[in-house]
């Protein structure tokens, strides 16, 4: 098995400890907690006991070093985070509306996931890499995006493969260049894993059937679309799949579609049918939900098993 790496954003994430709390008055929050769509995406991919690593950049603070000892010790390759030493770790304060939406306050374009890029350490992972996972929410700059660029030419050389996971938060889409980025990132995705209307948010149609056909016809292999509480669809050119998501008390629900994500590809990296795979991918997010912390609900494929039986 070679590995999976994963590009982007690490950071800390400090959470409100009562819902609809807010921000502009004082509060109580909770954390800080190891975070970043890629990290918890990889740390699940560790904890399922498959070979990965991840590019990226931390502050030299005690919020970074809490980040690599976290994925270090989880198994991840951790050769390639580079510690910035003037530069702070990225951070997210998360405030959880009465509704169960959620408010987020980032600081991540201004901290040291700015200075992320294909260095040597970067480089010497990605030759060791047979699968190459991208997550929307890191494509925040134009220098990351020419780094995941170079990544995919790399992986796709040597006959490797994607995943793209598109999770674009809104101030992303005002990025010049976007569009032609991530049109070329889905020209080159093996397996693509949007949530709900994302399906839509990179076609010309908002029809669903209608979008996952376009989306096929450029040469994606599967598409898990996520549905939340409703839990997932898969389509490939052959066929199409639902699978209903399992009971599970949501408590914090940031990260479930990273380690749902996580758990499908690494299962269908080891050559898993789709169904297990789908089962193994529900039950993962379903765990996850149940934890306080995005990254604290990463689980075995053991804890997996026991929760299925």
């Amino acid at each position: 098995m070679k590995k999976i790496v994963t590009l982007g954003e690490i950071l800390v994430e400090i959470m409100t400890t009562k819902r609809g709390q807010g921000f502009r008055t004082p509060g109580y929050f909770v954390g800080p907690y190891p975070s970043g769509a890629p990290a918890i995406f990889i740390d699940q991919v560790a904890h399922l006991n498959y070979p990965c690593g991840i590019i990226s950049c931390v502050g030299d603070d005690d919020f970074g070093h809490l980040n690599i000892d976290r994925l270090k010790n989880d198994g991840v390759d951790v050769s390639a985070i580079k510690v910035i030493g003037e530069s702070t770790t990225g951070s997210a304060f998360v405030n959880y509306r009465l509704n169960g939406e959620r408010d987020f306050i980032f600081n991540i374009t201004n901290s040291a996931c700015a200075h992320i890029s294909l260095t040597a350490a970067g480089e010497k992972l990605l030759q060791e890499c047979s699968h190459f996972h991208i997550m929307g929410s890191s494509l925040f700059s134009s220098g990351i995006i020419e780094s995941v660029k170079m990544a995919v030419h790399s992986i796709k050389d040597r006959g490797g493969t994607i995943s793209f996971d598109p999770n674009i938060r809104k101030e992303i889409l005002q990025l010049n260049g976007i569009t032609e980025a991530i049109d070329f990132i889905l020209r080159n995705t093996d397996i693509f894993l949007p949530s709900g209307q994302e399906i839509s948010l990179l076609t010309d149609t908002n029809n669903e059937d209608e979008a996952i056909k376009e989306i096929l016809g450029v040469g994606v292999s599967e598409i898990i679309l996520k549905r939340g509480s409703e839990g997932c669809s898969y389509f490939d050119k052959k066929q199409r799949l639902s699978m209903p998501a399992y009971m599970a008390e949501e408590i914090d629900p940031t990260g479930a579609g990273d380690c749902f994500g996580a758990t499908f590809v690494t299962c269908r990296l080891m050559d898993m049918p789709v169904t297990d795979a789908l089962r193994y991918a529900n039950a993962s997010g379903a765990i996850a939900v149940h934890k306080n912390g995005p990254m604290e609900g990463t689980s075995t494929f053991s804890e997996l098993d026991e929760y299925l039986s």
